[in-house]
């Protein structure tokens, strides 16, 4: 098992490129199941959940080609496997994305209940309420969900919380229902609308995506898309954000969508860094004292959860008391007992975290307990006295590209070993 160790006390400085979307490489990925004809994705990052999707659409059938430039080829076969192979959707949380796709397509799908990290609670009830509204029967047994549907027809549907994932598959499943389907109170991130721009190249006919009312007129079939690039990932961006930030550098982000990191930098510029915004680029300068803040995470264009962890372990030396509420996931506070291995000074209280601030975090044994909570543990041994090991590294590689050569490129000391 591979264990990563951080060199602390070196500021991060210089320039890094940020990857593709994991969250909307994943979608995207899914939605090609869709098409009749090939599908070159662009910018897709090569990470451990991409593969493994890959490795199940391989398994249903397609045919996945990366290209020398990282491009990612799908092609879609004339018959196709319905049923995606259990051990694999076990591993990830975004397979259950396959299930509008699949049904749209052929008129049935089976899908394991998926995986992925255990952050909390993440019910497929907003899922099911939105296919059963587009006609499907949708039933669970044993651990795997079934839908099926002679034919699926829009309706108006509105979801009682704006679910990313809910609002990924019926939006992909609408797309060849009869008729126009109405979804309101949706999610709005920007993956959101990347799916549905990738989608309109399909051949479909999604409007609104980003607003709160999505609108669907259902097509026959969707065709391919010659190359299509995917967004750029605003939680690696805002990973390498805080990591200059905490350990007081000087660091220039390249390919990043500004406006999808609003409130990453509303919230360092409160605690006092200076962020300078280019065409497609961002400078994080931080030079100076920070300041405590409180934060709380909520949908976009809120601050996102996916972000909670890596500002808990920049604030846990910035003097004063910090505080955190988490409204997406009630199990995102696990990163709080491994900072205080640390020498962190946390408290938490249900949904809320209460830092106060120390002098200095020493390094020491740690675990990643889930994805964010991994890289939040990379910027906390950036910021220890010391070396810090980080175990159970499977979590970073779910959704960094080279986060080790692009941390070194910045002037940082990380390593990896196998402890076997």
């Amino acid at each position: 098992m591979n264990r990563l160790f951080v060199a602390g006390g070196r500021p991060l400085k210089g320039k890094v490129r940020v990857s593709g979307a994991k969250n909307a490489s994943l979608a995207l990925l899914c939605a090609a199941a869709m098409s009749r004809d090939s599908v070159i994705l662009e910018n897709i990052p090569d990470i451990s959940d991409i593969n493994v999707m890959s490795e199940i659409m391989k398994e249903m059938g397609f045919k996945t080609k990366r290209e020398a430039s990282g491009a990612l080829e799908i092609c879609a076969p004339l018959k196709l496997n319905a049923q995606p192979p259990y051990h694999m959707v076990k591993q990830l949380r975004a397979s259950n994305l396959l299930l509008g796709p699949l049904l749209a397509r052929f008129g049935e799908a089976e899908v394991a209940l998926p995986g992925g990290c255990n952050i909390g609670v993440r019910p497929m009830d907003l899922h099911f309420k939105g296919l059963s509204g587009l006609g499907a029967q949708v039933s669970m047994k044993h651990g795997t969900v079934s839908a099926k549907a002679d034919k699926l027809v829009g309706n108006r549907i509105y979801l009682d919380f704006p679910s990313v994932g809910a609002t990924e598959n019926i939006m992909m499943a609408a797309c060849l229902a009869e008729g126009q389907t109405i979804l309101e109170n949706v999610a709005k991130e920007p993956e959101i609308v990347d799916l549905a721009n990738f989608l309109n190249c399909l051949g479909a006919k999604v409007r609104g995506a980003g607003t709160d009312i999505i609108k669907i007129e259902g097509v026959q079939e969707l065709g391919g898309c010659l190359r299509y690039p995917v967004i750029p990932d605003r939680i690696e961006a805002g990973t390498f954000m805080v990591a200059a930030a905490a350990t007081g550098g000087d660091v220039e982000l390249e390919n990043v969508i500004p406006h999808h990191m609003e409130p990453i930098c509303a919230k360092l510029r409160e605690a006092g860094v200076e962020i300078i915004e280019g065409e497609e680029a961002l400078r994080v300068v931080a030079g100076g004292k920070l300041k405590p803040i409180d934060l709380k995470t909520l949908p976009y264009p809120g601050f996102p959860t996916d972000m909670q962890s890596q500002f808990m372990a920049m604030l846990c030396t910035i003097a004063g008391t910090s505080v955190i509420i988490e409204n997406i996931f009630e199990n995102r506070f696990q990163i709080a007992d491994e900072l205080k291995r640390m020498g962190a000074n946390i408290k938490v209280e249900g949904r809320i975290a209460v830092i106060e601030g120390v002098n200095e975090l020493h390094g020491t044994h740690v675990k990643a307990t889930d994805l964010r909570a991994g890289a939040a543990l990379v910027i906390a041994g950036f910021m220890a006295e010391g070396t810090t090991e980080i175990s159970n590294v499977k979590y970073i590689d779910r959704g960094y590209h080279l986060l080790e050569e692009k941390m070194k490129t910045l002037g940082a000391q990380v390593w990896r070993k196998d402890s076997r």
